[in-house]
């Protein structure tokens, strides 16, 4: 099987890594050999195997897997507000909450802060409604957002894809109203590029959530939370209402998720080093609060 190495600039550093990732061969396997593809129907298609992990990290059985996590990822405890034997369950865990002072943000409304944790991939200008992950194929925000889709034709679209390691509670990355939102059924494949470069339109195919916010500063944007496999649930906490910039919007329970935000044309300009690593195909590692673009 080939193996292509997941490359990430650390936007801390500006140092390139090769991620981590749990379970890679099984996801290689699962993806990329022909023999696997009853088995790919039958975990990625089909929501049980996801609902029976997350119950499984949702009981106290999958407390032991906390301390080994922790050390095969080196997730800093130093930022959750509980140490790791407080938590109950894998899941508990897994959706800790942070300290305030461990992701600082700008409160200029001018601003736009990342929603959450992740590898960040942007595309500052879709061509038409397309646009292409790491190692992926062509997507479309048609298929992705049926029924809102055309405010955001030509618009800007930032993916915040979350691996285990990650903190997976996200946030309003702009101050505004929310003014509708739609939870849509689907399937659970990975997130991760591997599965990607498979061809699964992860985005347009994926169990997913969608909210719409109205703001005074950039228009409307779209909040999409999308599901992978073994994971658990989408939780949205905040779904009607004015909401403040970096108020938590909701969390992940277990599995490799992905945030993506939609702005509307001439709205928002991402950051320098985002575009930059975008353009080489390289997603770059950005924490919550962090800047993500700033309004025009």
């Amino acid at each position: 099987m080939q193996r292509d190495p997941i490359l990430v600039v650390d936007r801390d550093t500006g140092e390139t890594f090769e991620e981590v990732v749990l379970g890679e061969k099984w996801i290689r396997w699962a993806y990329q050999n022909a023999s696997a593809k009853p088995v790919e129907k039958l975990l990625f298609r089909s929501a049980l195997i996801s609902r029976l992990m997350g119950a499984w990290f949702d009981s106290r059985f999958s407390r032991g897997k906390i301390s080994a996590v922790i050390e095969d990822l080196s997730i800093d405890m130093s930022e959750a507000t509980q140490q790791a034997d407080k938590y109950k369950t894998f899941n508990e865990f897994f959706a800790r909450n942070l300290k305030p002072e461990a992701r600082p943000f700008d409160p200029s409304p001018s601003v736009i802060a990342s929603p959450a944790d992740g590898r960040v991939l942007v595309f500052p200008e879709l061509a038409e409604d397309v646009f292409v992950p790491v190692k992926g194929h062509p997507m479309s925000i048609r298929t992705m957002l049926p029924g809102i889709a055309d405010r955001f034709i030509g618009g800007a679209l930032a993916i915040v894809r979350l691996c285990p390691a990650d903190y997976h509670r996200y946030h309003f990355p702009a101050s505004g109203r929310i003014s509708a939102a739609k939870d849509l059924p689907g399937a659970l494949h990975s997130v991760n590029p591997i599965a990607l470069g498979a061809g699964p339109d992860v985005f347009g195919e994926n169990k997913r959530s969608w909210t719409l916010i109205d703001t005074d500063a950039i228009g409307s944007y779209a909040f999409v939370e999308v599901g992978a496999f073994g994971v658990g649930s989408i939780i949205n906490t905040r779904t009607s209402g004015a909401v403040e910039k970096m108020d938590e919007k909701g969390y992940f329970k277990f599995g490799g998720s992905t945030v993506v935000v939609v702005f509307e044309p001439g709205r928002v300009q991402f950051s320098d080093d985002l575009v930059a690593n975008s353009a080489k195909g390289r997603e770059t590692l950005v924490k919550v609060g962090q800047p993500l673009a700033t309004a025009i």
